[in-house]
């Protein structure tokens, strides 16, 4: 069999988690799983499109051979260009991110917003599902009855007392009050959050997930932050 009709038949999908503190990659195989360990560079600083393209082209370099990738990006994509990147070098704003993956990567290559792609590793396709994950700073996606809304920053909203939900939720305020008094906050986000969206369920992910403890709502799920490299195989739904 040609590489050619491999590729179409069990395509081999390279997954992209580009975050404020680390980028991390893996090689799904064509029902979503893991087909290799999780490779993982430090977010270079300062995270220029140039400096990020380098470090994403090491990871490829660590991985086994694969088809097509994905890639989450944290910031908000339109037509494939980069229209916010909070945490991020504001250089990122304008550029074509789409294509630049595609030739760092040099295979067919799909970019979305992280918090969506980690939404689509995990929703159940039933109603209103809200996805927020926490990590260098806040991201949300929300979804209706599995179809993605798109653009959704809940992360710059105001909160309270004059603070976003990413002033208050980020990672440095996260260092800066300690977890203690970060899941209280957490836990009046959710609450808010449900009041507006009255979603059916809520989910909570990212590097960040793991310090979050009980109480929580029954209608609230903590996710694996490994969801942001699985939900990758869903942006090729299409061409399945």
């Amino acid at each position: 069999m040609s590489p050619k009709t491999r590729a179409s038949a069990r395509p081999r999908t390279l997954a992209v988690d580009i975050g404020g503190s680390h980028i991390k990659a893996a090689i799904l195989d064509p029902r979503g799983r893991p087909a290799s360990e999780r490779a993982r560079v430090a977010t270079p600083d300062p995270s220029t499109p140039a400096a990020i393209t380098r470090a994403v082209e090491r990871l490829v370099r660590q991985l086994p051979d694969f088809d097509r990738a994905s890639v989450g990006f944290p910031g908000v994509i339109v037509d494939g260009r980069v229209l916010s990147a909070a945490n991020l070098h504001r250089a990122w704003v304008g550029q074509h991110v789409v294509r630049r993956m595609r030739a760092a990567i040099g295979r067919p290559t799909r970019v979305a917003n992280d918090a969506d792609i980690q939404g689509l590793g995990v929703v159940r396709g039933r109603g209103v599902e809200l996805v927020l994950t926490f990590g260098t700073g806040v991201g949300s996606a929300l979804f209706l009855d599995g179809r993605l809304v798109p653009n959704l920053e809940v992360g710059h909203h105001p909160f309270r007392n004059g603070d976003t939900y990413e002033d208050q939720l980020g990672d440095r305020p996260l260092r800066r009050v300690g977890p203690r008094h970060w899941n209280k906050r957490l836990r009046h986000a959710v609450a808010t959050l449900r009041r507006l969206f009255t979603p059916r369920r809520i989910y909570l992910g990212g590097g960040n997930a793991r310090l979050i403890r009980p109480p929580l709502p029954p209608d609230v799920t903590v996710v694996s932050n490994f969801a942001g490299i699985t939900g990758g195989i869903r942006l090729w739904e299409d061409d399945a």
